[in-house]
């Protein structure tokens, strides 16, 4: 593939064939994360721990994803695409069977390890597979399918999640990847590209000592935020501290060794990669952070079950739903820069409502603001996850796709925590329901006003390339 350029309007029926080969798999991945993360007391209860142990099971796998992300470029350059995302899938596929049988909260977070090594592989994969059979072109309009999983997941996820707990065992949420996994596997075995040789080619071992472990430490000290004292624990500032250096370290090496670095650096003095990754991560922030404190105010203020919460947040997800089919296709006409200053707008306007609502405020009403939200949340995202890509050579890719996603990442994880250290602070001493309500309102204002902070630095984004 030559360097990429913009493109026919028709997408190549062969690019459509990739991208829902991989949207397959990809829903198990996304599907397991959100709802897992439902599930977190039953668990304890079931397996007879306590809720800050079983909360290893997300941590684990969290920390996993993390530290295999970097290495899936070097992975794919060896191995091949075609093999790498069957491998990927079938790990994923035995972590899945085995974390059903766990017999206790040790085989159960040793075996979501297994789960996060094998997301940490098809996450990125999933956009160099679909960039690559693009060539570049239309990308909007291809970003727009293949972030269905992202979407389903928050829609889907929770419900399912549930239902499972309400009517079914815990194991269940486990065996429901099992169908997407296999599909995956099939339908890639007779759809990707066959592969060339196997290569060898040398892989960057400090490298990786340096940025798998980094990029860990910093996400394990950023969620221990939401425990009591938030940024000011030990287990927070050392690991944060440690995650920063080693990062640090990586980065300097990486620009001295160039193309021979675990993951190339340099991609981001590419204009378009730089602004997208940063509004990427501060997306995760703005849109994801507060993707926390919704299900926390419907349960914790208005005292609805886990279902309930997610049965009302399903407008949010519409919301997203609907508008990326159109985002994608006007990111492709008139480029990201306005797009996403109008995207990042929506959002704020969508989230307004919880700045002021109370344990009374109607529903119907806040379903609304959840559906305007969930557009805005399209809008933002799509344009911003085909512009990282724009202009690049089909080798640079990869790394691009390693760097988009581990900035989504921490923005997410770190949108949530810092969102949730407030909503703690401000919920200290809170001794009625209106002091309660006054702390989520104080928290939604700070996920409004990183909105606002998106819409500006949008600014700087380049127009229609």
């Amino acid at each position: 593939m030559s360097d990429m350029k913009t493109a026919p309007a028709k997408v190549d029926p062969a690019v459509w064939r990739t991208v829902w080969t991989v949207l397959v798999g990809g829903l198990a991945v996304l599907f397991d994360t959100t709802i897992v993360a439902v599930a977190l007391h039953t668990l304890a209860d079931d397996l007879d721990v306590s809720v800050s142990t079983i909360q290893w099971v997300s941590t684990v796998y969290l920390l996993a994803l993390a530290v295999t992300i970097p290495i899936t470029g070097w992975a794919q350059r060896v191995l091949g695409s075609k093999r790498l995302w069957i491998a990927a899938l079938a790990l994923f596929l035995v972590g899945s069977v085995l974390s059903s049988l766990a017999w206790s909260a040790g085989s159960l977070i040793a075996f979501r390890a297994v789960q996060g090594v094998a997301g940490g592989v098809l996450v990125p994969l999933m956009s160099t597979l679909v960039v690559q059979a693009a060539g570049g072109d239309n990308l909007g309009r291809v970003m727009s399918v293949v972030s269905l999983p992202a979407v389903l997941g928050p829609i889907l996820g929770p419900v399912v999640g549930g239902l499972i707990l309400q009517h079914l065992h815990w194991s269940w949420m486990f065996w429901v990847n099992v169908p997407f996994c296999v599909a995956g596997i099939v339908l890639a075995a007779l759809v990707l590209p066959k592969d060339g040789p196997v290569r060898r080619l040398p892989l960057d071992v400090l490298g990786l000592a340096l940025m798998g472990p980094g990029l860990a430490a910093v996400l394990w000290g950023v969620s221990n935020t939401t425990l009591d004292g938030g940024f000011g624990r030990v287990d927070v500032l050392v690991p944060l501290g440690a995650g920063i250096v080693l990062l640090a370290a990586f980065t300097i090496r990486a620009v001295r060794q160039g193309a021979d670095a675990l993951v190339d650096v340099r991609l981001l003095r590419h204009w378009p990669l730089a602004p997208a990754s940063l509004l990427l991560f501060l997306s995760g922030i703005t849109l994801y952070g507060a993707m926390l404190l919704l299900p926390l105010y419907f349960q914790d203020l208005r005292g609805l079950s886990a279902l309930q919460a997610g049965l009302l947040l399903i407008p949010q997800g519409l919301g997203t739903l609907g508008s990326r089919a159109l985002a994608g296709k006007l990111s492709d006409a008139m480029g990201a820069r306005w797009l996403v200053v109008a995207g990042f707008l929506i959002v704020l306007l969508g989230t307004l409502p919880f700045g002021f609502a109370d344990a009374t405020t109607n529903q119907w009403c806040l379903m609304a603001a959840l559906l305007v939200r969930g557009a805005g949340m399209g809008v933002v995202t799509i344009p911003l996850m085909a512009l990282g890509f724009r202009g690049l050579a089909r080798a640079e890719v990869p790394d691009a796709s390693i760097i988009t996603r581990i900035a989504t990442q921490v923005g997410g994880s770190f949108g949530a925590s810092v969102l949730v250290v407030i909503l703690a602070g401000a919920a200290a001493g809170a001794s009625s329901t209106a002091e309660a309500a006054g702390a989520f309102q104080t928290s939604f204002w700070w996920a409004i006003g990183f909105a606002g902070l998106g819409a500006v630095i949008s600014l700087a984004l380049p127009g229609r390339l």
